[in-house]
């Protein structure tokens, strides 16, 4: 039986930091992928999503344009192995299971280690609607694979991987349908910015919406899909794209061999990744914490630095806030509490908001469609930020940063921006928060006294 100092079970973007990481400090490393090297962002999430959005918007005429896609995962691929020099890689020989919760098996083989980290991601769910069993239908492990885009397109989820895969086709000439079950689009940003999104999509793109809509049956007809929903609408399209969710598969681990506990959601985790073995970790999806490719690097890196540290010099994985951004046109992205947990938790706070349409910047590119909104106390601590607009995945994160290290607002208005760029827009928050508290009264009394 070979003996490690660290096994990671699963290559995508947790257990890549894991292993990259363990094998420079110096380490003995078992790296065991099912599949392939990267994981599900790499070769069918959020990676190929980008590179079919970025060449679309470039060039919606393109014949070759998934072939293209395919070319660029190859070469993203060759480098992220590279990432992996000094690592054992243990690359499609089969499924990990646990003998006890030191061992596990692959294959005929068994490999021990004194810590183990799972990072086996996660799956598309698929809902049980009567008649999908009949279905050809697509998911996003299936959806690149395409040789091109159909006449028409229905896409079951409204969440990031619905809305982007419908500007996408939707740039190659595909007339696309939404329907979901929730109130707006993308269900964890405010309805605002829902609402500025959803009317972008409908009015550039064509994009049908059917919200708080709930699926009774799919049916084949001929050369179409037809589903039908709860409220008797009729929805035809060429092709179905289910993006409704995600679900564990955790149920080949044999976890109960090593006594781990977990649940419906994940694998159950404490604040240092730790799972109810201490030596071993779960990061990422399967922990079912935030289900981000970023966030699941972040807390690879995290519980690798907790095996090797102290008690005292251990960290808190979810006291770092999570920014997130949906690559749709326009991108939306948010970092920190939402006012709905602000109000819930009865934290008093302030919205500043400024729109693209006012600032110079944008309306020189023509990008206007858009705002930011930041959740501000009185002091100018940042609880939260909303972005919608051009450049909104860059401009977040300063915003991340800044509640993360307990940066407030004056310092960020003090803090020089280039000009004319997006990421000016933060600093115009940042001002506006100033002079509301000048206008307070106190502060024109204060500089009266001194002049």
């Amino acid at each position: 039986m070979k003996k490690y100092d660290i096994i990671v079970i699963g290559l995508g973007p947790a257990g890549m930091a894991v292993s990259a990481m363990g094998a420079h400090m110096g380490l003995r490393v078992l790296g065991i992928e099912k599949n392939k090297i990267g994981g599900e962002c790499m070769n069918i999430g959020c990676i190929p999503s980008k590179a079919l959005l970025k060449i679309s918007e470039k060039e919606p005429n393109a014949k070759d344009i998934f072939e293209r896609t395919a070319e660029h995962l190859k070469l993203i691929t060759e480098k992220a192995g590279k990432m992996l020099e000094g690592v054992e890689l243990l690359i499609g020989k089969g499924e990990a299971s646990f003998i006890d919760s030191k061992t596990i098996k692959v294959g005929e083989e068994k490999y021990t280690a004194k810590y183990i980290f799972i990072a086996t991601g996660t799956r598309p769910m698929i809902p049980p609607i009567k008649g999908i069993d009949s279905i050809d239908y697509l998911t996003n492990e299936n959806v690149f694979d395409l040789k091109k885009a159909p006449e028409s397109m229905i896409i079951i989820g409204g969440g990031a991987v619905g809305t982007e895969l419908a500007v996408a086709f939707s740039r190659l000439g595909c007339k696309c349908t939404i329907i979901h079950n929730d109130s707006h689009l993308l269900p964890r940003a405010d309805l605002e910015t829902a609402k500025v999104l959803e009317e972008n999509l409908i009015k550039k793109y064509g994009i049908e919406v059917h919200g708080s809509e709930s699926i009774t049956e799919v049916q084949n007809r001929e050369k179409h899909i037809t589903l039908i929903t709860q409220n008797g609408k009729i929805i035809e399209g060429e092709k179905l794209l289910i993006a409704a969710g995600r679900k564990n598969t955790l149920h080949t681990l044999n976890l109960g061999n090593a006594g781990i506990k977990y649940t419906e959601k994940g694998i159950t985790v404490d604040n240092y990744l730790r799972t109810s073995q201490k030596n071993i970790y779960a990061v990422g999806d399967c922990n079912g914490h935030f289900l981000l490719s970023h966030a699941a690097m972040h807390q690879g890196m995290i519980a690798l630095l907790n095996c090797l540290s102290p008690f005292f010099l251990k960290k808190d994985f979810k006291k770092y806030p999570v920014p997130w951004t949906v690559f749709t046109d326009p991108e939306v992205s948010h970092t920190g509490m939402t006012p709905e947990e602000l109000e819930k938790k009865g934290i008093k706070f302030s919205v500043f908001k400024k729109n693209y349409a006012d600032f110079p910047p944008a309306i020189a590119e023509e990008e206007t469609i858009g705002h930011i909104k930041a959740y501000i106390s009185e002091s100018g601590e940042v609880f939260g930020v909303t972005i919608i607009g051009k450049n909104s995945g860059e401009v977040i994160n300063e915003w991340t940063l800044a509640i993360q290290n307990d940066i407030n607002l004056f310092r960020m208005m003090m803090t020089m921006h280039s000009f004319p760029t997006m990421g000016l827009l933060s600093k115009n928050i940042a001002e506006a928060w100033m002079m509301q508290r000048i206008d307070s009264g106190f502060f024109k009394k204060l500089i009266r006294l001194f002049f």
